[in-house]
């Protein structure tokens, strides 16, 4: 679909494409893409603790394996090949980032903060509240893309792609984060902690699915979740009740994803014609 032009009121008297708006939220977005990767390495400088000696004391039996972690490496990315394609001139006027950009930013600047506050000092309620604002951030931007009739191939690969996968790996983090917080401030409740940690795998298995039906069946917003339940798995898949809930919560993931990508709209609007086209032809022979 072409992108059009529209006089959106922005609220302030000022419409979303126009020159001042556009060029400010742009940069935002860029700079805050730069803020999100740097701040991690500043312990490397000398600045905090690694993230991951930060957290080693306060895992829970829902912290996935270390090696999950890798996808940071693709996330930050995509978050930077948005960040260029989002400032590109040819953007401007796009009508679907007119209405993730601030969101975007301020997602970035959320997991930044979150980086710094976590390196300097721990995994402790603040940094609750600071990932659960990027999270919330990340969503509204969810909705919006899932509520676009169709996005062009740049806008479906370099825009709704990185961001769906990083708004599912933040919902699994904000879960994991919760849990870790708790063992912080030494919260042991009298229950065994398998069931603890089984039960709260299949909430956030619960929590995706709904997220991907109303999101009609993101495929990427899917397969970021299933490798964060691969990751609990592979850390405590020897755990009966880990390795169970982790199973049920994947089967609900897949299940959904499928049948919310049977509709033609849903797939035209995640994998594009052709995809859409090649499905439509296998069920008609």
């Amino acid at each position: 679909m072409m992108n059009t032009l529209h006089s959106t009121n922005s609220g302030d008297g000022s419409t979303l494409f126009s020159p001042g708006a556009t060029i400010a939220a742009r940069l935002a977005v860029v700079v805050a893409a730069v803020f999100q990767v740097a701040t991690p390495i500043l312990p490397s400088l000398g600045i905090g603790r690694q993230i991951g000696q930060q957290s080693s004391s306060v895992q829970a039996l829902i912290t996935p394996a270390g090696w999950t972690f890798s996808i940071w490496l693709l996330l930050y990315a995509g978050s930077l090949a948005y960040a260029v394609y989002q400032a590109l001139p040819a953007q401007r006027v796009s009508h679907a980032l007119s209405k993730v950009r601030w969101a975007s930013a301020g997602a970035f600047i959320g997991n930044g903060l979150w980086a710094l506050y976590t390196q300097l000092a721990d995994l402790t309620f603040v940094s609750v509240l600071i990932i659960a604002g990027s999270l919330a951030c990340l969503l509204h931007i969810y909705r919006h893309l899932a509520a676009e009739r169709a996005l062009t191939r740049g806008e479906r690969y370099v825009v709704a792609l990185p961001l769906s996968a990083l708004a599912a790996w933040l919902t699994a983090a904000t879960i994991v984060n919760i849990a870790a917080t708790l063992n912080y401030y030494g919260v042991n409740p009298a229950v065994d902690k398998a069931t603890i940690g089984g039960a709260i795998i299949l909430i956030g298995g619960a929590i995706a699915a709904a997220a991907i039906w109303r999101g009609k069946g993101n495929p990427w917003f899917a397969l970021v979740f299933l490798w964060a339940l691969l990751g609990i798995y592979g850390r405590n898949g020897h755990i009966p009740a880990i390795a169970a809930t982790c199973a049920v919560s994947a089967f609900a993931v897949v299940v959904v994803t499928v049948f919310a990508l049977r509709g033609e709209g849903a797939r035209r609007l995640w994998l594009g014609d052709a995809a859409s086209n090649a499905v439509s032809v296998q069920r008609a022979g």
